[in-house]
């Protein structure tokens, strides 16, 4: 897989990880206050499991859609 398509596919998978895994924990577990980054961090190193499997589950939907985004910028 050549630079641009690795690098569409790492944009993708990390975006849907961190929206998915950080901030969903963070805020079910806490909601937003005023200490929130601070929590963000710790939950952040306590969801990486969940991040990994997300990530390891969501690959071929990001593969498909990097195939797409190649296509119309060519």
């Amino acid at each position: 897989m050549d630079a641009k398509p690795r690098f569409i596919l790492a944009a993708l998978m990390s975006a849907m990880m961190v929206l998915m895994v950080t901030l969903l924990v963070t805020y079910l577990n806490l909601g937003f206050r005023s200490d929130f980054l601070v929590q963000w961090v710790k939950a952040y190193f306590i969801a990486w499991p969940i991040a990994a499997t997300t990530g390891f589950l969501v690959m071929p939907m990001a593969r498909r859609a990097t195939d797409k985004i190649m296509k119309l910028v060519g």
